[in-house]
């Protein structure tokens, strides 16, 4: 097992600047012609204090994420990847250690809200800069993958901004070749979840398929994966990140995701949802239920309405003081805490996608189900649902499988996307500035 340094780096520290090369050299070469650099990931490691612990975004909205550590990489990396959602822009870019002797790297990785893409495009302008000052290359030479529904959406932005190449990638692609450098590569980031060991972590491995993909953004895909390059999308739902960002907006008035997680932390969803025990008293033991079962999302709220109502009426009937287009709201009404609801909402949405997953990994015969998308954002209620869903129906004979950087597959995935075929694969690791021609060609 490798040991991972335990450091914590400040988002100031994420444009990083070292002397330049000397023209002639062999680094100098691979900026002319980047989609020939051979990427050495041999020892990597998470660069984390408590890996138990998710980011906090920083007052500008911007979320840093952990670092991923390349201690054996030494030629420059000329590329950013932009993997730009419906709700999030999750960006992966490769910078230098600073005011280090050796030719160390590490993976840097930011979320930014979609609806800020100015936001995220300004911090690329940046690392252009930056790229500049320490290659002594123009800013043209850096070029952006770029993947996901904002790839296109916003691709003339980015080239008007950015004034650079702007390779588009495949989503399905992208996503698949993530996740399999994730599970294979890097220790200590894939990890299942229970109660007595909320963090476990799996051994990287190579012999990964098939398994099911739960990839979690707006909306759920559910990838079955046979093979590197062969895959399927065999289901999903609308019913995503969207969703409860959209619902727990309206209904609690919370202006970013990370509010609504940290709501749903404090909340009880005991006082909104009909649990099990409030309609048998107790446990459900003859069918595995439990009294803390939820047995309807919400279903305490009409219930507790109609209570208001009926209270208001045996006090003197409803108030006029408060009409609203003409219907009438009644003085005793019940209410509810906006981290009741959110928690309430986190487990009606994560249930269903749980619930779903196992039936989609039962009709196609896969066992291990791996949940990504930044809906989950190491979020412990989220992971502890989805695993609990996958637990109570397999009978404990599936497991759910999380990762530390779930949000980054897609850009992870375009990331590698301009590199040689077997970058990031143990069998690929040579000394460096050893180069094979067979392996001289981009991935498209």
């Amino acid at each position: 097992m490798i040991d991972a340094a335990m450091v914590s780096v400040s988002g100031d520290a994420k444009l990083r600047q070292r002397p330049a090369e000397r023209k002639g050299s062999t680094i100098d070469q691979t900026i002319l012609s980047p989609g020939t650099v051979s990427i050495n990931v041999q020892e990597a490691f998470i660069v984390d204090e408590d890996p138990s612990r998710p980011p906090s975004p920083s007052d500008d909205g911007v979320q840093h994420d952990t670092d991923i550590r390349l201690p054996n990489h030494k030629a420059v990396v000329s590329h950013v990847a932009l993997d730009i959602g419906g709700s999030l822009a999750k960006l992966v870019y490769f910078s230098r250690e600073p005011d280090s002797k050796d030719h160390g790297g590490r993976l840097s990785f930011l979320k930014f809200e979609t609806d800020r893409i100015d936001q995220c495009l300004e911090f690329v302008k940046r690392l252009q800069d930056e790229f500049h000052i320490q290659n002594g290359q123009k800013s043209g030479s850096m070029v952006i993958m770029a993947t996901g529904g904002g790839a296109y959406k916003f691709y003339d932005e980015m080239k008007k901004v950015l004034g650079v190449e702007v390779l588009r990638e495949d989503e399905m692609d992208c996503l698949i070749m993530g996740l399999d450098f994730f599970i294979t590569e890097i220790p200590r980031e894939v990890f299942t979840y229970n109660d007595a060991d909320p963090m476990h972590f799996e051994e990287a491995r190579a012999d990964i398929y098939p398994y099911l993909l739960v990839n979690i953004g707006s909306g759920v895909s559910m990838i079955k994966v046979s093979d590197r390059r062969k895959f399927e999308r065999i289901g999903g739902t609308s019913l995503g990140g969207g969703t409860l960002w959209g619902l727990l907006s309206l209904l609690t008035g919370a202006r970013t995701f990370d509010d609504m997680l940290k709501m749903a932390e404090v909340g009880d969803n005991g006082a909104v949802d009909m649990l099990v025990g409030d309609i048998y008293g107790t446990d459900y033991g003859k069918i595995g239920l439990k009294s803390t079962t939820i047995a309807s999302s919400f279903g305490k709220v009409f219930k507790m309405k109609r209570q208001g109502e009926n209270m208001a009426e045996d006090l003197g009937g409803l108030s006029h003081d408060n009409e609203e287009d003409g219907n009438i709201i009644p003085s005793s009404q019940p209410t509810f805490k906006p981290e009741d609801i959110s928690r309430s909402l986190l487990y009606a949405v994560s249930n269903n996608i749980g619930q779903i997953a196992y039936l989609q990994s039962e009709k196609h015969n896969l066992e291990r189900i791996y949940f990504g998308g930044s809906f989950i954002g190491g979020h412990r209620q989220t992971i502890q649902t989805l695993s609990y869903a996958i637990d109570f129906w397999s009978k404990g004979e599936k497991k759910a499988y999380f990762l530390r950087h779930e949000g980054y597959l897609g850009s992870v995935g375009a990331f590698l996307k301009r590199q040689p075929r077997n970058w990031g694969r143990r069998n690929s690791f040579e000394e460096y500035p050893v180069v094979r021609p067979t392996i001289q060609h981009r991935v498209d």
